[in-house]
C-alpha cells in the first residue's frame, strides 16, 4: 500500500495535533477526536456505546465514545480493511488484509482475543457477522470468493462462493434477519450482487445477479433494507430481489453512501450533504451539512436507530462525528408581527407552520402574550393552522411597552415542537432612555463609567442600574437606583471582569411608558505564555527566540483568567517560504490556578522556524463570558 509523505512542517503540525497526550497542567485535557488517514472499517457498538473506526494506513482501530472523542485504539491490525461486531456486541472482528487474518479484538478494551488466519494472498477485504458466523471476502479484481470463520469451533472455510465473484465483495446484514447476508462486488470487471441465506453455515442462494455495469454501474456500497426483500445500491436504488434475481424498485435522491436503521430509516450522503429518509420516501425528514471536504462520507446508525454518525474528512483526516437523533422531523414555525402598536389598538400577527411532510388537518397552535401588565403571561384563543401552513389571529394589547407574542407547536410522534416569537412595541408617552458604551472592549478588570439619561418624564425621574455579567454564576445586580441629577443622568463605575449586560431601567408613571435599555460592554481576559526547555533565548533579526535542540520538546506555560472548563487555544505557526504558514491549533483545558503547561513533542529535525501564542476564543474557549483575547506570539528556533 502507498504511504503517504510528510514535509517537516506538516510533521510538525502533526505532532501539534497530538500534543493533548502531553498536558501535564493541572486539570485534566480533553479527549481528542477519534480521526484516521484512510477509512479501513466503520461500526457502532451499542452496548457499550462506543463508535469503531479502522485505519488502514496505521493498522490501528479507534474506539471513540458517542461525542466522537478517541478513548482507546491498537495497532498491529495490519492494513486493516472493514470491521463487525458480534451480535452481543462484546467482540469487535477486523479484517486485516496486510497479514491475511481476521483479528478478534475485546469491545471493550481493544486487547487481542483471537488471530484467525485466513489461506490466501489477497484479502480478507470485508467482514461481517450473520448466523453465528464471521463472513469475509477474499480475493483479487478477477478471483473473489466468500469465507467464514467459526468463533465457537475455532476454524476457517473458504470458497463458499466460488465462480460467482470476480473482484472484492462488499457485505452487509440485517440485525432484524440473522443468516442473510447481501453480497456486492466491487471489482473491474462485473457489478455481481447476491442475497445469501446462511443460517445453516452454508451459504444457500437467494438472488443473485451478474452484469456488467447495466445494472448499478459499479458497487461502491450495498445495504440491506431492515425488513423487507431489498438491497439499496450506492446509497440510492432500491433492487427487490424476492424472485431470485434483483429488479430496479425505487431510489432515493442522488447519493454516494448510505447506512439504513434497523427502524428502517435511510441515511444517505451526498459530498457533505447528509440527508435522513423514511422507508420509501423521498423527501428527506432532516439534513445536515458537516462541511466534509472529501467526495464520500461514511454514515453508521446505533443499533437502537438512535444516533446517526458520520465520518467527516478534515484538516486532521477522517473524525467521527455524532449528528443525534434524527428520528423527528423539524418544523419550520414563523411569527410576523407589526413592529409597533398603539395601546388600545387591534393588530394582525401571522405566521406558517412547515415540515417535510405535510402535517394532520387541524394543527393547532397556543399564543401567549406577555407584556408589563401580565409579565408571567396571557393565554390567547387557540389558532388553527390552514391546509397551505399559513395562520393568523388578532389581538388587542393595552400596556405599554414590549409586547411578545409566543407562538409553539407542541409536535406529535413524527414532527419536534416548535417555538417561535416576535414583539411588538406598544407605547402611550415613550420616553428617552440612553445608556453609554454599548459594544465596546475594554481590558481586564478596567474600570468603567455607565451614565444612563433619562429624557423628559411626567412624573418619575428614578433610574436603576443593573449589571449581568456573563455566566451562570454571576445573577443580576442593582448596583445603583436613584433620582436623575438636573442634566437627566445617573452613572455608575463598574470593574470589567467579564462582558457584561448593563441596563438602565426606567419604570414609568401613569403618562409615561416604562422602558429598558441594555449596553453590553464586552472584557478580555488576563493572558500570558512562558517557554521553557530552550537551551537560549536570542535574536534572529530583530525578533527574540527562544532556541531549542531538535530533539527536545518546548514546554509550553499559560497563565490564563480562571473560569469553570475554560479552556486555552495554543495556535502554531512555521515559517516556509519567506512567510507564517498556520499548521494547526489545539484547545487545553486550565487548571484550577488557572494555568495550563502543554509540552510540544520535539520534531526532531533542524533549522525550523516557528511561533505559538496562547488566546481565549470566545464561544469555542469552554465558555462565553469574556471576548476574545488573542496572546503574544513566541518564536521558536529548532537547532542540531
Amino acid at each position: 500500500m502507498r504511504r503517504r509523505s510528510i514535509s517537516t512542517a506538516t510533521a510538525l503540525a502533526v505532532l501539534f495535533s497530538s500534543a493533548a497526550l502531553s498536558v501535564v497542567a493541572a486539570g485534566t485535557a480533553s479527549a481528542a477526536p477519534a480521526s484516521v488517514y484512510a477509512v479501513g472499517g466503520f461500526v457502532v457498538d451499542g452496548a457499550i456505546g462506543r463508535v469503531f473506526v479502522g485505519d488502514a494506513e496505521t493498522g490501528k482501530v479507534f474506539a471513540a465514545d458517542y461525542s466522537g472523542n478517541q478513548v482507546g485504539e491498537v495497532d498491529g491490525i495490519t492494513d486493516v480493511t472493514d470491521l463487525a461486531l458480534s451480535d452481543d456486541g462484546s467482540t469487535l472482528y477486523a479484517a486485516a488484509s496486510g497479514n491475511h487474518q481476521i483479528v478478534a479484538l475485546d469491545a471493550a478494551t481493544l486487547d487481542v482475543k483471537t488471530r484467525y488466519t485466513v489461506p490466501t494472498t489477497t484479502g480478507p477485504t470485508h467482514v461481517a457477522v450473520s448466523g453465528g458466523k464471521v463472513w469475509f471476502t477474499y480475493g483479487d479484481q478477477w478471483a473473489g470468493d466468500l469465507g467464514s470463520v467459526d468463533p465457537a469451533a475455532g476454524t476457517v472455510t473458504t470458497d463458499h462462493y466460488s465462480s460467482k465473484l470476480w473482484g472484492q465483495a462488499l457485505l452487509d446484514t440485517d440485525p432484524g434477519r440473522p443468516g442473510v447476508l447481501a453480497v456486492g462486488e466491487t471489482g473491474m470487471s462485473t457489478d455481481s450482487m447476491a442475497v445469501l441465506d446462511v443460517s445453516s453455515g452454508a451459504p444457500q442462494q437467494v438472488a443473485y445477479y451478474h452484469g456488467d455495469y447495466s445494472l448499478n454501474s459499479g458497487i461502491q456500497d450495498i445495504d440491506l433494507v431492515p425488513g423487507g426483500t431489498h438491497v439499496l445500491v450506492n446509497g440510492t436504488e432500491r433492487q427487490a430481489y424476492a424472485n431470485g434475481t434483483f429488479t430496479a424498485d425505487g431510489a432515493y435522491p442522488k447519493g454516494t453512501d448510505a447506512d439504513i436503521a434497523p427502524n428502517g430509516l435511510v441515511a444517505q450522503a451526498n459530498g457533505a450533504t447528509v440527508s435522513v429518509y423514511r422507508p420509501d420516501e423521498t423527501v428527506p425528514i432532516r439534513t445536515y451539512d458537516t462541511g466534509s471536504s472529501g467526495a464520500k462520507t461514511p454514515l453508521a446508525w446505533s443499533p437502537d436507530s438512535a444516533e446517526l454518525f458520520a465520518l467527516v474528512v478534515t484538516n486532521s483526516g477522517w473524525v467521527v462525528t455524532p449528528l443525534g437523533n434524527p428520528t423527528l422531523e423539524q418544523p419550520t414555525l414563523t411569527v410576523n408581527a407589526p413592529s409597533t402598536a398603539t395601546g388600545g389598538k387591534q393588530l394582525t400577527v401571522s405566521g406558517t407552520l412547515s415540515t417535510p411532510t405535510q402535517l394532520p388537518a387541524g394543527t393547532g397552535l397556543t399564543v401567549v402574550r406577555t407584556d408589563t401588565e401580565n409579565p408571567k403571561g396571557t393565554v390567547l384563543p387557540a389558532v388553527t393552522v390552514q391546509a397551505d401552513g399559513s395562520y393568523s389571529f388578532t389581538d388587542t394589547p393595552y400596556a405599554g411597552g414590549t409586547a411578545t407574542y409566543k407562538v409553539s407547536y407542541a409536535g406529535d410522534g413524527t414532527h419536534a415542537a416548535a417555538t417561535a416569537t416576535a414583539q411588538v412595541k406598544v407605547s402611550f408617552a415613550a420616553p428617552s432612555v440612553t445608556l453609554n458604551n454599548n459594544g465596546k472592549v475594554y481590558d481586564y478588570n478596567k474600570a468603567v463609567t455607565f451614565t444612563a439619561h433619562l429624557g423628559s418624564t411626567y412624573k418619575n425621574r428614578t433610574v436603576e442600574i443593573w449589571a449581568n455579567p456573563y455566566g451562570a454564576d454571576k445573577p443580576n445586580k442593582l448596583v445603583k437606583s436613584g433620582t436623575v441629577d438636573s442634566g437627566g443622568n445617573l452613572s455608575v463605575t463598574i470593574n470589567m471582569v467579564r462582558d457584561t449586560d448593563v441596563t438602565a431601567v426606567f419604570k414609568g408613571d401613569t403618562r409615561t411608558a416604562a422602558k429598558t435599555v441594555k449596553s453590553t460592554a464586552y472584557a478580555h481576559v488576563a493572558d500570558s505564555l512562558a517557554v521553557s526547555r530552550q537551551y537560549k533565548t536570542a535574536k534572529i533579526g530583530t525578533t527574540p527566540y527562544y532556541w531549542f535542540h531538535k530533539n527536545v520538546g518546548p514546554q509550553f506555560t499559560t497563565t490564563m483568567t480562571y473560569y469553570p472548563g475554560r479552556k486555552q487555544r495554543l495556535e502554531l505557526e512555521v515559517y516556509v517560504n519567506g512567510k507564517w504558514v498556520a499548521n494547526g491549533s489545539q484547545y487545553f483545558r486550565l487548571g484550577t490556578n488557572g494555568k495550563s503547561v502543554v509540552v510540544i513533542p520535539a520534531p526532531g529535525h533542524s533549522g525550523i522556524k516557528a511561533r505559538i501564542r496562547s488566546s481565549y476564543i470566545d464561544g469555542t474557549s469552554g465558555d462565553t463570558v469574556n471576548t476574545t483575547t488573542y496572546g503574544s506570539w513566541k518564536y521558536l528556533y529548532f537547532t542540531n
